[in-house]
């Protein structure tokens, strides 16, 4: 059994606010030890399910996170961007599943340091008229490839939109929301116990969700009118509004288009995360 693993920042045990999961942060270097640590933790539990490889992305931010020296060594490890699938970097259809350590709930949701993205630059996206996030983009290209997503580990609020997603995906809450940079924590050993635990028994029972093929819709309200005038330079990319993009592409070639979206987005602007 092959294991993809995706690994975000927002979501991990014990970080609540842009200093711990930022670079120059105060608390960003004890942020990539707790990263890396739920990241060991998904790696146990997909090895005690039978995994013969696991490869983990470095999915947050600047993609260089986590820590090699502390990885388990029997993971692989994806560091650094650009990427053109940037999340799902190296995920292919011969993956049994996929996990998600350390996500965070969508633009809009009160969930700690919850976003689309780009800190703030995204307003609100949507799949097939679908309010969605990095969650429902990352279940819906996964699904395309025809690889399950097994579990997802974050605040409440992350796990309660997985589920909204597809209840079969098993969920860790490592931390319960008080507001977007405020959370009541589970303490770290039970958090990791939980995600190895987890990650064993959500192995043992994969059930692929259901994909439509053919074309699908992406809409990507912004906050910035510049941003929305710069994307439809791409072919295909047309305006709702000032500030809304609108593409028709199948499901892997809208999350492709969507990582040249987020460049794009960069190139145009400069604003800090989590304003």
């Amino acid at each position: 059994m092959k294991v993809y693993v995706s690994a975000d920042m927002e979501g991990v045990t014990g970080v609540v606010d842009a200093e711990d999961v930022q670079p120059p942060g105060r608390d960003y270097e004890r942020g990539r030890v707790l990263m890396t640590e739920d990241v060991n933790a998904a790696v146990r539990g997909a090895y005690a399910a039978g995994a013969t490889a696991v490869l983990v992305n470095d999915a947050h931010g600047p993609m260089r996170n986590l820590l090699p020296e502390l990885l388990d060594p029997r993971a692989r490890l994806i560091k650094g961007r650009p990427k053109p699938m940037g999340m799902m970097e190296g995920l292919t259809p011969e993956y049994d599943a996929a996990l998600c350590v350390g996500f965070h709930a969508r633009a809009g949701v009160l969930g700690v340091l919850s976003h689309s993205y780009m800190g703030h630059e995204i307003e609100d996206m949507w799949l097939d008229d679908r309010v969605t996030g990095e969650i429902g983009m990352f279940h819906a290209a996964a699904a395309a490839y025809g690889v399950p997503l097994a579990l997802l580990t974050g605040d409440d609020a992350a796990c309660d939109e997985a589920t909204a997603w597809d209840p079969a995906i098993a969920t860790v809450p490592v931390k319960f929301a008080k507001d977007r940079f405020a959370a009541q924590l589970v303490p770290v050993g039970e958090a990791r116990e939980a995600i190895e635990t987890t990650t064993a028994a959500a192995l043992t029972d994969l059930r692929l969700a259901k994909h439509e093929p053919g074309q699908h819709t992406l809409a990507v309200r912004w906050q910035s009118a510049s941003v929305a005038s710069h994307l439809t330079a791409i072919p295909g990319v047309s305006r709702r509004d000032d500030r809304t993009v609108v593409v028709e592409a199948d499901t892997l070639q809208l999350y492709r288009l969507f990582n040249l979206f987020l460049r794009v987005c960069s190139s145009v602007t400069s604003n800090p995360p989590y304003c």
